[in-house]
């Protein structure tokens, strides 16, 4: 049988103290100079103490300390109907110029955000239009706000968190949280918010009533006769009550209101959480 020679290609091969690259063969190691051995000992030890102390790599601190004090200026281009680090840059500089309140820096870009957005273009010279964050209003923002702290704006509201979550929001599995004060839908699983949605409620006489549900009826392509409306994407959670999909809201806003079902305008987002919330999940109503 014939014997390999051991490769010594990659994993037998390093590089030293000095820098001079090592192959772990026993001729390459009774070669070394006993000199080169206790220098690569004492520079080790060095590094060590280094390291232990704080002050090996103290010049990189200063930035990653500013890095993460301080929010980008960077134009991040956030748009309505996103929930990400981009929209809460943009919303903690709003709340910093006083168009947004603490409050709402929920990383969420629904319809209070795109009115600050408005109210600050116009406070510039620029068109309100339909609340589009352009380069130059964000050029604009920047310099009217300058240096904001990252830390700014409503407690764990950073990534897809937010502010005014119902404790019973936050247990394991699949949850429906649904805030009337902010007027939202969050799809949630286990204490973490996936999505984010507008949500309309109930008439002054026919009010979406608060409490702790479990969603027991699905029907993706509803339609309630009694009023002669569609209702796709249905989510029953309280007697004749659903979360669904509602043209109206999307037409006119929050002009209108429901018979007590919980009107979604963003389809496709109620589509993504329809295919995934199952008949037994928790559904949550509450003022926050």
């Amino acid at each position: 049988m014939t014997r390999l020679a051991p490769d010594t290609s990659q994993d037998d091969v390093s590089i030293d103290a000095d820098g001079v690259t090592v192959a772990h063969d026993s001729t390459r190691a009774r070669t070394r100079s006993p000199l080169r051995t206790a220098g690569r000992i004492l520079v080790g030890g060095m590094v060590a103490i280094m390291m232990a102390l704080g002050l090996l790599a103290a010049t990189d601190a200063p930035a990653a300390q500013a890095k993460s004090t301080y929010i980008t200026t960077k134009y991040q281009a956030p748009r309505y109907g996103q929930t990400n680090t981009a929209v809460r840059n943009l919303q903690l500089r709003l709340a910093d110029v006083d168009m947004l309140k603490s409050k709402y820096v929920t990383s969420y870009f629904g319809d209070i955000t795109q009115g600050a957005v408005k109210d600050f273009r116009a406070s510039v010279g620029l068109k309100r239009g339909k609340g589009k964050v352009t380069k130059k209003m964000w050029k604009k923002l920047v310099k009217k706000s300058g240096k904001v702290k990252a830390s700014g704006g409503s407690k764990g509201s950073s990534g897809n968190s937010a502010s005014g979550i119902d404790k019973r929001c936050k247990v394991s599995g699949r949850v429906l949280c649904i805030d009337k004060t902010q007027r939202k839908v969050r799809y949630m699983v286990s204490g973490k918010v996936i999505k984010t949605m507008d949500a309309r409620f109930g008439c002054s006489n026919s009010p979406t009533r608060e409490g702790n549900w479990k969603i027991f009826r699905k029907v993706r392509h509803d339609v309630s006769y009694q009023y002669n409306s569609p209702m796709p994407f249905s989510m029953y959670f309280s007697g004749g009550e659903a979360v669904h999909y509602s043209s109206d809201f999307a037409a006119r806003g929050y002009n209108g209101c429901s018979h007590g079902c919980v009107n979604i305008r963003d389809k496709k987002t109620l589509k993504y959480v329809y295919n995934r919330i199952r008949v037994g999940d928790r559904a949550v109503v509450y003022w926050s």
